[in-house]
């Protein structure tokens, strides 16, 4: 069977546990090499070990994505080591269940900084490649708190509005230099981050894998968007578009709070 990433160069931030994990073994699988990114570095050797026993490249680099010049020299040598690189995913982030009115701002800012401005570092870092030859992939792990607020997730839900905003634009501009722009919008994935929380039989937790096929569907397809799992998402979404009462109203009753966490 051919392999859907054959030879493709793939860097993953965020690639030591829950979804950059699944995705970076996942695109091994489907032939990839890959260059994992992360601030565990015990963590990633881990990984790095299940994709080489796929018969692929797998590079370690420890760096942590609010440092804008640690994440650059990261890029800089997956590239060098890898030969090259095709798709960037933007995936670490972190998560904060606290109530919007009990929050601080130095919470706020912490949860920012990570999840937006970490991303961006990391866009910043492969743009420059990506906009000298003229093609590339650029994804991220938004989620549905970037479509639809829910409690109690304030800063989490504003960190990933302001990533599906900048993310709309840029795919837009880059368009025309030929790079893919791609966001993933998850619901409740079941990654080491919501552990404690309880969910519904509605809407229950699933593996990070389907995320991962999400991702590489994402680069394969040239998707500007993709929300999972696809049916429960569009509805919350196309609902909260007619009505933002009934979006309200449509979480509220299922208990959505503790959406995602990537």
């Amino acid at each position: 069977m051919k392999q859907k990433m054959l030879d493709k160069k793939v860097a993953i931030t965020g690639a030591s546990s829950g979804i950059g994990r699944a995705t970076a073994i996942m695109m091994a699988r489907e032939g990839a090499d890959v260059a994992i990114i992360a601030r565990r570095r015990e963590k990633l050797e881990s990984v790095a070990g299940e994709i080489r026993a796929l018969g692929r490249k797998a590079v370690v680099l420890e760096a942590d994505v609010t440092d804008a010049e640690g994440i650059k020299k990261a890029v800089e040598k997956a590239i060098e080591e890898l030969g090259g690189l095709d798709v960037i995913y933007c995936n670490a982030g972190v998560y904060l269940r606290c109530p919007a009115k009990e929050l601080t701002l130095d919470e706020i800012r912490r949860v920012t900084e990570v999840n937006y401005f970490g991303t961006l570092n990391t866009v910043y870092a492969a743009l420059p490649y990506f906009t000298a030859k003229k093609c590339g992939s650029i994804v991220a792990t938004c989620s549905m708190d970037g479509k639809k607020g829910v409690p109690p997730d304030g800063a989490y839900v504003g960190s990933k509005f302001a990533m599906n905003g900048f993310f709309q634009v840029l795919r837009q501009e880059l368009k025309a230099d030929g790079i893919h722009v791609g966001i993933i919008c998850p619901a409740r994935v079941d990654t080491d981050m919501i552990t404690d929380v309880e969910c519904p039989k509605i809407t229950p937790k699933f593996s990070p894998d389907i995320v991962a096929k999400a991702v590489i569907k994402s680069v394969l397809k040239k998707k500007k968007e993709m929300l999972v799992p696809y049916f429960s998402c569009h509805l919350l979404t196309w609902a909260d578009a007619v009505s933002p009462a009934l979006g309200d109203w449509l979480v509220k009753v299922n208990k959505l709070g503790g959406i995602d966490r990537s």
